[in-house]
């Protein structure tokens, strides 16, 4: 079997369906007890106090921010390379997933940077890079509704989204680039396996980063369903004007 196979929309769609209310429930599941055990079951950090919990939204937001990034560009490479029209709409599809993302991460970053830099904002090279991805995002999903050929479409948002990424990869390792920045490192650096964190705080983070992962891969798989329905209606509408 081929991965290729799943470029089908029908095949798609019927295999899909099925396993989205599973990774919903499932990240429903580890989002609710990663967040209680994390808000309501672990202790005050010694330095920043109850304020590090915000940590359990903050993190894995940014994260899937990222890497939802990272997911649009791969699909919009395959449709460049291969011109499945399932990758492009699975690109479209992941977007307002990841903006949301985006928009929760710096909201969480401006309340937990507040008390530990006294300040809301600062021009921190991770922030910077962090908000002119958002500021992509944006330009992303309104290029998709301001062309109304679709390839046309796909084609520019594939190369916008190929532009980006170049702040998709500084928002992830900005602080490894400029020591300067007022951001601290990677809590868990996944090429060294080393953590600055203790256990007690670790589980549920870890717990909340899964939801947030499976929860995104839930919303794509619905909305890029959406998606292909919605342009087999389009398709249906202008053979009837035709």
């Amino acid at each position: 079997m081929s991965i290729w196979e799943y470029a089908n929309p029908k095949k798609f769609i019927t295999t899909t369906t099925p396993i989205v209310p599973w990774v919903l429930g499932l990240s429903i599941a580890l989002l609710v007890v990663g967040l209680t055990w994390g808000f309501f079951f672990t202790p005050d950090d010694f330095r920043q106090g109850s304020t590090v919990k915000i940590i359990y939204l903050h993190v894995p937001a940014a994260l899937m921010a990222i890497n939802a990034w990272f997911v649009m560009l791969i699909a919009s490479l395959i449709w460049l390379v291969r011109r499945h029209h399932v990758s492009a709409l699975a690109a479209r599809a992941a977007a307002p997933v990841g903006i949301v993302m985006t928009l929760i991460a710096l909201i969480t970053g401006a309340i937990w940077g507040q008390p530990m830099w006294g300040t809301w904002w600062a021009w921190d090279p991770r922030l910077t890079s962090f908000l002119i991805l958002f500021l992509f995002y944006l330009g992303y999903m309104a290029l998709w509704e301001a062309i109304e050929d679709s390839d046309t479409a796909a084609d520019l948002t594939s190369v916008l989204c190929i532009v980006g990424s170049v702040f998709a990869v500084l928002s992830r390792y900005a602080v490894n680039f400029w020591n300067q920045g007022l951001h601290q490192g990677t809590t868990v650096p996944v090429a060294t396996g080393e953590r600055s964190i203790s256990d007690i705080f670790f589980v549920p983070l870890v717990m909340c980063m899964v939801g947030f992962g499976l929860l995104f891969l839930a919303l794509v798989l619905m909305r890029t369903a959406t998606e292909i329905r919605a342009r087999r209606i389009k398709a249906l509408e202008a053979r009837m004007r035709g």
